[in-house]
């Protein structure tokens, strides 16, 4: 049995390094593009792009026009989606840290949902941030959302400082510490 082995190892070398080949690409090719996906930092030369929601609870209309000179947070999710439940909280907590800030505001946009669903669920939590309806989709076709959760942070002179695809910690000291540096720009 050995010798068979050997002999069709020898004669098909070529195909098995071929296909050892293919296969450690692949391999690499999926982890670059596992962790560039994950959580992805923004190009610091691009600006956000133009957008309007409307808040669920006043029906007034935010625009980006209305946000020059301050930080935004906007956060795409959906209650469907248990990614965006797990982060929630610390959404909310980040929300309550910062709400006293003038210079900082927060916009948590429904995708693809229902907003009275949105609402049961901030209710049922007893969350507190500010939730939007982006009428039309609009504003998710703008930032280019593949899904959700997704978080994009815009610095005070309208320029998107960081993505992240799926759900983050918001207030770990790293998050927290890009905000707080934004805020002092």
């Amino acid at each position: 049995m050995k010798g068979i082995l050997a002999h069709f190892a020898m004669k098909h070398k070529n195909t098995i390094l071929l296909a050892l080949l293919v296969a450690g690409i692949a391999l690499a090719f999926f982890t670059v593009s596992r962790t560039t996906t994950d959580k992805v930092v923004a190009d610091h030369s691009r600006k956000a792009p133009s957008f309007e929601v409307a808040d669920l609870g006043s029906g007034s209309k935010v625009s980006s026009a209305d946000l020059q000179g301050k930080v935004v947070f906007v956060n795409f999710w959906a209650s469907w989606c248990q990614p965006c439940k797990d982060e929630m909280s610390s959404v909310d907590q980040l929300y309550r840290e910062k709400q006293s800030s003038k210079n900082f505001v927060m916009l948590t946009i429904l995708y693809k949902d229902s907003p009275s669903n949105a609402v049961d669920l901030m209710k049922a939590n007893g969350y507190s941030f500010p939730v939007y309806a982006d009428v039309g989709e609009n504003s998710a076709r703008a930032f280019g959302v593949t899904g959700v959760p997704e978080t994009y942070i815009i610095d005070k002179n309208g320029t998107l400082r960081k993505r992240v695809i799926g759900p983050a910690e918001w207030t770990a000291p790293e998050e927290k510490a890009l905000i707080d540096a934004l805020l002092k720009e």
